[in-house]
C-alpha cells in the first residue's frame, strides 16, 4: 500500500476518498531502559534506549494505520501524519493518521 504526506500521489489519480484511517499504540518506559538513559543524560548524547522505543512504536502505529485503510477498500493513505500524547507518567500513546483513498 503507498503512503504518503502529501495531499496527491504522484502518477496517480484519486478516484475515491474513504475516510480518516488511525493506528496507535501505547508505550512506557520501562526500569532498565531508565537506568541507561539516566546514565546517558549525565554524559550526554542519544539515549538510544528510547531512540528505539519510539521507532518501534512509530512502525507498529503506521502497520495499524494501513491495516484499517485495507479493510475500508483503499490502495493509498495521503496526508499521513504522526502525533504523540503523554497518557499517564511513563507512557505515551504514539498515533498514525491519514485519510485513505481509491486510486486509478
Amino acid at each position: 500500500m503507498i503512503f504518503v504526506t502529501t495531499e496527491t500521489l504522484p502518477d496517480k489519480k484519486i478516484i475515491k476518498t474513504l475516510g480518516t484511517v488511525r493506528g496507535s499504540t501505547v508505550r512506557a518506559r520501562n526500569i532498565g531502559r531508565d537506568i541507561f538513559a539516566g546514565l546517558k543524560n549525565i554524559v550526554g548524547g542519544e539515549i538510544s534506549e528510547y531512540t528505539q522505543l519510539l521507532a518501534d512504536a512509530r512502525e507498529q502505529a503506521l502497520q495499524r494505520m494501513l491495516q484499517d485503510a485495507e479493510q475500508l477498500g483503499a490502495n493509498a493513505v495521503v496526508n499521513v501524519r504522526f502525533t504523540t500524547s503523554q497518557v499517564m507518567q511513563g507512557a505515551a500513546e504514539m498515533l498514525a493518521y491519514g485519510t485513505a483513498v481509491k486510486t486509478e
